[in-house]
């Protein structure tokens, strides 16, 4: 008696349980569409389904728990993740709609969706508690009852989720794959060009300023003092991370040439002084 009414109520850590995790893993799906980056929303996307498998394991369904850590959020996301560093999906690219009014018509399945979603939960029937253990009991465990569904009820629908990944996989590569349609130069013309062009002929300076430093974070100081703008890169100079060392340098040098007078003038009296 008292398992069947443990069976029917909810004790108060796996309510703070649900009401905690339901909350970021909905923040979690909320992020997933609203994020601006697409590698931002598929790491939401991770959390959400690691959140469920969460749910999965506190509700008894173990094997289902670790497919979804597994195979989902450790196999599958993570195949998004890739494709998406690989391809280079950024927040630049082009959000012109292709096809009209498709954000309309998204909006609108989705709010049908929604409807179907509340008006079948709120029509279910929960007056007897479906556990487990009468679903494990038919097959011989959780693990045989699902390998008997997928093979047998959902064997299409299994069959067709594998051509689906399978399909996602070679479409990654076809759009990661860029053909040479034209010889590769070689380094005659590119030196050609780049006399033609009047760039810079001989090799780029070294970073550093003089032997002191060797950094590539550091541009290198012409015989002037004044600091080399082709001695850093241009990847770091837009990311702000190029150390300035401009004013020590030139503090440096002004103190050196200072004292090298100073030394040459007590060189000359010393001379006179012979004289």
């Amino acid at each position: 008696m008292s398992a069947e009414l443990a069976a029917y109520t909810t004790s108060g850590g796996e309510a703070f349980q649900f009401w905690v995790l339901g909350t970021v893993a909905v923040v979690g799906a909320l992020c997933t569409i609203l994020m601006r980056r697409a590698v931002h929303s598929a790491l939401c996307l991770a959390g959400t389904m690691i959140i469920l498998a969460v749910f999965y394991l506190a509700n008894g369904a173990y094997f289902l728990g670790i497919v979804q850590i597994v195979v989902y959020t450790g196999a599958i996301m993570m195949l998004f993740l890739f494709v998406v560093m690989l391809v280079g999906v950024t927040a630049a690219d082009s959000l012109k709609e292709t096809l009209k009014g498709q954000r309309w018509w998204a909006a609108a399945c989705g709010l049908g969706f929604g409807i179907l979603l509340a008006a079948g939960i709120g029509n279910a029937s929960l007056t007897e508690f479906a556990g487990l253990g009468a679903a494990n009991s038919a097959y011989g465990g959780n693990v045989e009852g699902l390998a008997a569904l997928i093979f047998t009820k959902y064997v299409f629908a299994f069959e067709m989720t594998g051509a689906l990944l399978i399909t996602a996989a070679v479409g990654a590569m076809v759009l990661t794959h860029r053909e040479r349609t034209e010889r590769a130069r070689t380094q005659r013309e590119l030196s050609e060009q780049r006399v033609r062009e009047g760039t810079h002929v001989p090799p780029l300076p070294a970073p550093g300023v003089y032997a002191r430093h060797n950094a590539v974070d550091i541009a290198g100081l012409l015989p002037d003092g004044t600091p080399a703008e082709l001695t850093v890169m241009q990847t770091l100079r837009k990311r702000g991370q190029i150390r300035d060392v401009s004013t020590e340098a030139l503090a440096d040098l002004k103190a050196l040439e200072q004292r090298s007078e100073e030394r040459l003038g007590r060189d000359r009296d010393d001379e006179e002084a012979t004289r």
